[in-house]
């Protein structure tokens, strides 16, 4: 079947889930891409997290004020006609793709980061690496990677990210800074531990090196496999200690803390991936 023959059929297939889970995931979609909205209107200065807060409704009032809207605090359907082509079309009610923008595809990329796949800024607009996340997303889910965010897709969205047992050891001896999750109008998937360059960055678990060098945005980056699916990522490094294919225990000696590639100071950007999600590593600590 072709590109534009699964589209059909996805947008003939019934779009609406049941149960708590999806109620939950849309409710968080279509609040993310109001804030988008509201954002790119300068109403809203907030992260994009998906949840209706004070900062949110106070937005929308001042859209509807200078709208010349009943002013009640809830995007209803004339709130939504005010935000341009960034209030419309609803969540299911089209497959999305490439190439799309509007309110559905900004719910998608806030979904596709929440489940691990940030796809860069949330901004409605369906770029290159709104596809490459897209089909990353459902190459790890088991879906047919087809690059179409239809119902299944959808339904799996629905579910968040993985999980994991494993317990790990702090990667460096540092504070934490920047956790994981929502930040501005993107998604931070790892936490940041600011510290001096130079300072040891150690292995958090025991594993295998599947890549040691150059990436544009992580600068100086180790990755280690830990096995069931589960990575390790030490970017932003300003040398590397490990050579690929090498394997070393918890606590073994993979390079030094850094500023390289897309920084703004010394600090250890540190990820964990199950199945090439991202997933919070804080809970993972011993």
């Amino acid at each position: 079947m072709g590109r534009a023959a699964r589209i059909a059929c996805a947008g003939l297939a019934a779009l609406a889930f049941a149960g708590g889970t999806a109620k939950a995931a849309t409710t968080a979609g279509d609040t993310a891409a109001l804030q988008v909205a509201l954002r790119e209107r300068g109403l809203y200065a907030g992260a994009v997290d998906g949840i209706a807060g004070p900062g949110t409704s106070a937005a929308v009032r001042a859209l509807q004020s200078s709208a010349g809207i009943s002013v009640d605090g809830i995007a209803g359907p004339a709130t939504r006609a005010a935000l341009g082509w960034r209030g419309r079309p609803p969540l299911r009610t089209r497959p999305v793709v490439s190439g799309m923008r509007g309110w559905d595809v900004a719910a998608v990329q806030f979904l596709l980061a929440r489940a691990g796949f940030p796809s860069g800024a949330f901004d409605g607009a369906a770029g290159p690496h709104f596809a490459a996340a897209l089909l990353r997303f459902q190459a790890s889910a088991g879906l047919v990677a087809d690059g179409v965010a239809g119902p299944a897709t959808l339904a799996r969205l629905a579910g968040g990210p993985p999980g994991s047992a494993l317990r790990l050891r702090a990667p460096v001896a540092a504070p934490r800074g920047d956790g994981f999750g929502p930040r501005a109008a993107g998604f931070h998937t790892g936490i940041d531990f600011p510290a001096p360059a130079g300072t040891p960055v150690t292995s958090a678990g025991a594993g295998c090196v599947t890549f040691a060098g150059w990436n544009d945005g992580y600068g100086m980056l180790v990755v280690l496999s830990l096995g069931g699916g589960v990575t390790t990522w030490y970017a932003h490094l300003s040398r590397i200690d490990l050579r690929p294919g090498a394997c070393v225990g918890a606590g073994a000696r993979v390079g030094a803390v850094g500023a390289t590639g897309r920084a703004t100071g010394p600090h250890l950007h540190f990820e964990v991936r199950v199945r090439d999600a991202a997933i919070d590593p804080g809970p993972l600590f011993g």
